[in-house]
């Protein structure tokens, strides 16, 4: 599935932000030197914010496709489709980016299908050019046209990874979770908490993050605390906040998540 800002419509507001360690300077610089981007970092620590904060700061629209195991070369360029009797070409959100002059989000690129990659190779090097085999034409990407794309090195193995030969045809930025005092103005920005609380909440995320002794795939994100902060701030307890938006999120094992509710109790009440 995707979603896409239309160049016609209003400006919108630039999304909230905290910038870390000048990726906002370099992703500019790769856009004026129309180079593609690679964001590599964990589940929720703000890949997906940043760039939908960096193309309405550019002043851009944006298409986002969230990749997934049956998503094919094709769902990205288009397809013919049948409709009044006649064939008519259907332009994929790919296409559609060139086209407009968009930036064109890959989310968690890795999940797609192989083939998916080829047809990006290039788009990502001097060449920006889409070809369309089924209608013959070759789309040369305009100067607005930005392609970026994700993923999550925590989840890499043998058979869902980027080839060198794709990898390098990119610029990489590498996020992690925010530091603490830039992870609590995010909190407070995005959910309405106030100081102590979305303090007491990154004092549960670096208690969370230190735990080596549990069976987790992935450790607490930003976004769920500010899904826990947002829930408090509703008039939700913060035990059962913490539950249902931390603990039960990140497990379904009853002994893990015992484990995670000490901690969580441990902090809320100090």
């Amino acid at each position: 599935m995707y979603r896409a800002d239309s160049a016609s419509q209003a400006a919108p507001a630039i999304p909230f932000y905290a910038e870390q360690a000048g990726e906002c300077r370099l992703f500019e610089h790769a856009f004026q030197q129309r180079l593609p981007v690679l964001l590599k970092g964990p589940t929720g620590c703000g890949k997906t914010r940043f760039v939908e904060h960096m193309a309405a700061r550019l002043g851009r629209p944006l298409i986002t496709v969230s990749c997934h195991d049956d998503l094919t070369a094709a769902d990205l360029v288009g397809r013919h489709l049948i409709g009044d009797g006649n064939t008519v070409w259907n332009d994929g959100p790919l296409a559609r980016a060139v086209r407009t002059g968009a930036i064109c989000y890959l989310d968690e690129v890795v999940e797609a299908r192989k083939d998916t990659t080829v047809v990006l190779h290039p788009l990502a090097d001097d060449r920006r050019v889409l070809p369309i085999e089924r209608t013959g034409e070759e789309l040369q990407a305009p100067p607005g046209f930005m392609l970026v794309v994700s993923y999550n090195p925590g989840y890499q193995n043998l058979l869902k990874s980027l080839k060198p030969s794709t990898r390098q045809r990119f610029v990489a930025l590498t996020f992690d979770y925010p530091e603490p005092e830039i992870e609590r103005r995010i909190i407070e920005a995005e959910s309405g908490a106030d100081e102590r609380l979305a303090h007491r909440l990154v004092r549960l995320a670096t208690a969370l993050r230190r735990l080596t002794d549990q069976d987790l795939e992935e450790t607490v994100s930003t976004r769920l605390l500010v899904v826990a902060a947002r829930l408090i701030v509703s008039g939700l307890p913060e035990q059962d906040a913490c539950r249902a938006a931390i603990v039960d999120a990140l497990t379904d094992d009853p002994d893990t998540a015992a484990a995670l509710d000490e901690v969580v109790q441990a902090v809320i009440t100090e």
